[in-house]
């Protein structure tokens, strides 16, 4: 029996309203910090100074064909998300920094964000390297994984994501809150018993909503504390819909329309972030400031960088 168009569309819109309901926008909390020096530095021998507690950024070479060819494919997510920034793949240094910080403030220590990268050698190796997730599920999942990576490059399709299996975060737009909420899943990870168990379970369909759900609080959560006001409104009006297009795909690979209920979950996002963002009031701000003016911040945020390691190393 073929499923009728309006209860799927029903079903649709019900659950993702339920679900874009588990994002409930920033909340105030007290953050246990007032002075932290969160800056990234370039290192001229990135080799020399990696270490388990670095936290390393690292940006490919240009290449107009391929990026190029990235671009056309971005397309669609870029309509759907309404932002041309998004798998624009020219990532500036100045989102690259602030994922850094990110990275840094939650002491994700270890870390590899890789900035418009296609490393499938680099990635293998730090599978069989990663402790953190054991080797049964380093060697049959992730193993599975890092053959979609291999063959269907992110250089291309695009996606901003993280490989808890390498623990590496894939980033392709040039949309800091994009690059922080694939990096929040790292935060997640690492807060898990049995992050192994836990990531693979959040492979399986509908699961996924899951650690998006977590992700995308955590990434609200860091913004309305250390965020601007234009960070919280710009943080606010891409991850919902980002969020909403993530169920509604979910829970649409159920019924075969994907496709479809990604654009209603987003349509559905972007309504609730408009009206979030509307709802920040600017003499309320009320942030824990991490140093971003300072010159160490702004020499790298300046810097053109060209295939080269960003090393941001604990402050001790």
């Amino acid at each position: 029996m073929k499923t009728q168009p309006t209860l799927v569309a029903f079903l649709a819109v019900a659950m993702i309203l339920m679900c874009t309901g588990c994002v409930n926008g920033p909340r105030t909390f007290h953050a246990n910090i007032h002075t932290l020096d969160h800056t990234v530095s370039r290192a001229e021998n990135a080799e020399d100074q990696r270490s388990t507690s670095s936290i390393e950024v690292v940006q490919g070479n240009p290449n107009k064909i391929v990026d190029g060819l990235g671009w056309v494919v971005g397309i669609p997510r870029r309509i759907v998300l309404w932002d041309r920034r998004v798998d624009s793949h020219q990532v500036q240094p100045e989102t690259m920094a602030e994922v850094a910080t990110y990275a840094k403030v939650n002491e994700l220590d270890g870390i590899c964000v890789r900035v418009n990268q296609y490393a499938p050698a680099d990635e293998w190796k730090r599978l069989t390297q990663n402790d953190r997730i054991s080797p049964g599920w380093r060697y049959t999942v992730g193993a599975l994984s890092l053959v979609g990576y291999t063959l269907l490059p992110g250089r291309i399709m695009g996606i901003d994501n993280y490989n808890p299996y390498t623990n590496s975060v894939y980033v392709y737009s040039d949309v800091p809150a994009l690059a922080m909420e694939a990096a929040a899943y790292a935060k997640d990870i690492k807060q898990r018993e049995l992050p192994g168990t836990y990531a693979s379970v959040n492979t399986l369909p509908v699961f996924s909503v899951w650690h998006e759900t977590i992700n995308t609080q955590d990434t609200l959560n860091y913004l309305q504390t250390h965020g601007t006001y234009e960070e919280q409104r710009e943080g606010l009006a891409i991850l919902y819909p980002n969020y909403g297009a993530s169920v509604g795909g979910a829970f649409g690979s159920l019924f075969g329309f994907t496709g479809v209920f990604e654009i209603g979950g987003a349509v559905v996002g972007h309504v609730q972030g408009w009206h979030k963002a509307a709802q920040v009031n600017r003499d309320n701000i009320d942030t824990v400031h991490l140093q971003k003016d300072s010159p160490e911040h702004n020499s790298v945020s300046r810097t053109e960088i060209s295939h080269e390691t960003l090393v941001a190393g604990n402050s001790k």
